[in-house]
């Protein structure tokens, strides 16, 4: 069943499904895409556990942030979506950048469990390269708005950044971008020790998007952590190996799905 709920004034659409006398569980997506992309790790959980499923602001159908949001913001929003729903001690699952969210409000709040699947939250390691590329941007945004004026200087500093961005930077809007460039640098080594519930790590060992090195440094930083990473399977791990994910979820959740339920 899809849902909307107005959380601070923004519209938030989620997905809800499973079993209602179940273990809570909410599932966050990563950037540039929405619920139906991590429908399947619902579908693992769905036949004992109830599952919240959200389009993150600024994703899917859920409106954008009225302005550039860092990751306390949403971490905020979903904590208020958890409160709103009268979710108790629920399961975290976070991919990609649903991770980031995940790692802050479990640092912080009561959860039961928490599943990490090629999640963000390590700030990337820069180079040489990147550097130069970061000033010289910078000088030419500064001369163009010198030149031309702010308005028409800005305009063309918005077009540079739409054709030198990635994909997923090139496809966002303004604000979305803004989002991007605050929470892609954004470190949240410094609140991994805080975490008191269980962790399970998945990884692709061919991520180049967030590396098996996050995963291993997420492993030593985060107490009550374990790790499991498949060969050959890149940043959606769980599309890549879906049987081995599948396994290793019904594993961890063993007591939560009651085995005799999921075949």
């Amino acid at each position: 069943m899809e849902k909307d709920i107005c959380i601070n004034g923004i519209r938030l659409h989620y997905e809800v499904s499973g079993s209602d006398g179940g273990a809570p569980v909410v599932l966050m997506h990563g950037w540039g895409c929405d619920h139906s992309t991590v429908r399947s790790i619902a579908s693992v959980l769905e036949p004992a556990m109830k599952v919240y499923n959200l389009d993150l602001p600024g994703h899917g159908k859920s409106q954008e942030p009225p302005e550039v949001w860092g990751i306390e913001e949403f971490t905020q929003t979903v904590e208020k979506f958890i409160e709103e729903e009268g979710i108790d001690n629920p399961v975290l699952i976070g991919h990609s950048f649903g991770g980031r969210i995940a790692i802050l409000l479990s640092s912080r709040r009561a959860v039961s469990k928490v599943v990490l699947v090629d999640a963000a939250g390590i700030k990337p390691r820069r180079g040489l390269k990147y550097y130069w590329k970061v000033y010289s941007f910078k000088a030419v945004k500064h001369f163009l708005k010198l030149i031309f004026g702010k308005e028409r200087g800005g305009e063309m500093v918005d077009k540079m950044r739409g054709k030198s961005g990635s994909a997923d930077y090139r496809n966002s809007s303004p604000i979305m971008r803004g989002v991007m460039s605050k929470c892609v640098n954004e470190d949240l080594k410094h609140v991994m020790g805080a975490i008191k519930a269980p962790v399970l790590l998945i990884w692709g060992e061919n991520d180049s998007a967030t590396p098996l090195s996050d995963a291993k440094t997420m492993e030593r930083l985060i107490p009550d952590s374990g790790l499991v990473s498949f060969p050959d399977c890149g940043h959606y791990s769980f599309l890549d190996n879906p049987f081995g994910f599948r396994a290793v979820m019904k594993e961890f959740f063993k007591n939560e799905l009651r085995g005799d339920k999921l075949s």
